[in-house]
C-alpha cells in the first residue's frame, strides 16, 4: 500500500509524518539563533566525494549544443561548504537532500534522505559535541516539551519505542579505543595492530583468512559488538577514531595514532559524523588519492577528486569543525517511528516496484 493510500484511510497517522516539519523548523531556528548563515548547495556535481564506501548516483549533463559532461548527484555538500569557509562566510549550515546508491534495504536507510551539515570556525570537535547536545535539547523543547503529557516524564526525556532516553547534558562520551576495550574486550595495542586485531577477530569466531583486512574486522567487531550498546540510556558520543579512519579530519596533535573524529548514537543508531577539519591541502590531497585507490580495489565507480577543493584549501581554510546529522533518523526518534520510511511521504518503496 502506498503512503498516500494509507494516510487517506488513516488520517490519524499524519501527526507522525508532520513531525518532519516540526523538527526541521526547530533545527533552522536553533542555528539562526546561534548566528549561523543558512546557505544553498547544488545537488549536481562533476566531482563527488571520494569516500571508499559511498556510491553516488551517476548521470549525464547535456547542453543544447551537444556538449555532455559526466555528472553525479552529491552524497554530501561537504566540499562546497568548505569552499565557502575559505570565502569567509563564517559559521554556516545547510539542510539538504542527498542521495547514496547501493546501500541496500533496511529500516534505517533510504537512498534519498535529508541531512543537515554545519561548520563552526575557530572550533574543534569538542565544540561539535556541545552543539549536538544543545541541538537535540532544543528540538525536544520545541517538539516534545510543549506536550503536557510528555512533560510528566521529565525534562529532556525522549520516549522511543517503549524506551526512555535522557537527552540532558552531559551525554556519554567514550573514545573508540575504550569502546573496543569495554564492549569487545580488545585492548588498545591489539586494536591498533593489524595482526593483533585479525588474531582477536579469529579467536572470537569471525571469518578471517589471508585476504581479510584490518578494516573488515574493525567494521565487523564494531557493528556486532559495540554499536548495539551505544546510546541505550543517554546519547553516546564516540570519538578519537584510529588515524586510518580519519577521512577529512585532523589527526590529534597529542597522539597522531588517532584522529579528531566523532559520531553520536541513540538506541544503537548513528545520527551524526563530524571532525575537527583537516586544512592542510597536501595532506588532504594525499588522502583523497588514497581513497581513489581504495575505491578501485572495492570495485566502486571511479572518478577523480575535486581539484577546486584542493585549490580552496591552498588558499587557506580557517580552523574549523563540521558535522553532518541525519534528519530522517532524528525524525524517527522524535516521531516514535520504527522505520525511516514512516517519516517520508514518498519512501523508495513508493517510487519503485521493489522485490
Amino acid at each position: 500500500m502506498k503512503t498516500w493510500q494509507k494516510l487517506r484511510g488513516h488520517p490519524e497517522l499524519l501527526s507522525t509524518y508532520f513531525m518532519r516539519e516540526k523538527v526541521v523548523d526547530a533545527i533552522r531556528v536553533f542555528f539562526k539563533q546561534n548566528g549561523f548563515h543558512e546557505v544553498d548547495m547544488p545537488l549536481l556535481a562533476e566531482h563527488p566525494g571520494t569516500e571508499p564506501y559511498l556510491e553516488p548516483f551517476e548521470t549525464v549533463l547535456k547542453f543544447n549544443d551537444g556538449e555532455q559532461k559526466r555528472a553525479f548527484l552529491l552524497t554530501s555538500p561537504e566540499y562546497g561548504l568548505k569552499k565557502l569557509l575559505v570565502a569567509g562566510v563564517g559559521n554556516v549550515f545547510h539542510i539538504m537532500k542527498v542521495l547514496r546508491n547501493g546501500e541496500g534495504k533496511s529500516e534505517k536507510h533510504n537512498p534519498e534522505f535529508t541531512m543537515i551539515e554545519w561548520y563552526r570556525v575557530d572550533a574543534d570537535y569538542t565544540d561539535l559535541m556541545n552543539d549536538c547536545e544543545h541541538l537535540f535539547q532544543f528540538i525536544w523543547e520545541q517538539v516534545v516539551g510543549k506536550d503536557p503529557d510528555a512533560q510528566k516524564n521529565g525534562k529532556y526525556v525522549l520516549q522511543y519505542q517503549g524506551k526512555n532516553f535522557d537527552l540532558s547534558s552531559p551525554w556519554e562520551r567514550i573514545t573508540m579505543a575504550d569502546a573496543f576495550q569495554k564492549y569487545a574486550g580488545v585492548d588498545i595495542n591489539t586494536f591498533l595492530s593489524e595482526t593483533g586485531l585479525l588474531a582477536a577477530a579469529k579467536q572470537k569466531g569471525y571469518a578471517v583468512d589471508d585476504t581479510t583486512t584490518w578494516q573488515e574486522v574493525y567494521d565487523q567487531i564494531f557493528l556486532n559488538e559495540i554499536e548495539p550498546h551505544l546510546g541505550q540510556k543517554k546519547p553516546t558520543i564516540v570519538y578519537d577514531y584510529p588515524a586510518s579512519q580519519a577521512a577529512l579530519s585532523l589527526k590529534k596533535a597529542s597522539d597522531p595514532r588517532f584522529a579528531e573524529r566523532l559520531e553520536f548514537y541513540i538506541n544503537g543508531v548513528e545520527l551524526g559524523n563530524g571532525f575537527s577539519e583537516l586544512t592542510d591541502a597536501d595532506e588532504q590531497e594525499r588522502r583523497l588519492l588514497e581513497e581513489e585507490k581504495q575505491r578501485e580495489k572495492l570495485g566502486k565507480t571511479l572518478y577523480t577528486h575535486d581539484p577546486d577543493f584542493i585549490d580552496a584549501l591552498r588558499a587557506g581554510m580557517p580552523r574549523s569543525a563540521g558535522i553532518a546529522v541525519g534528519i530522517d533518523r532524528t525524525i524517527m526518534l522524535f516521531g516514535n517511528a520504527p522505520t525511516i520510511k514512516e517519516t517520508m511521504f514518498f519512501p523508495i518503496e513508493d517510487m519503485f516496484e521493489l522485490v
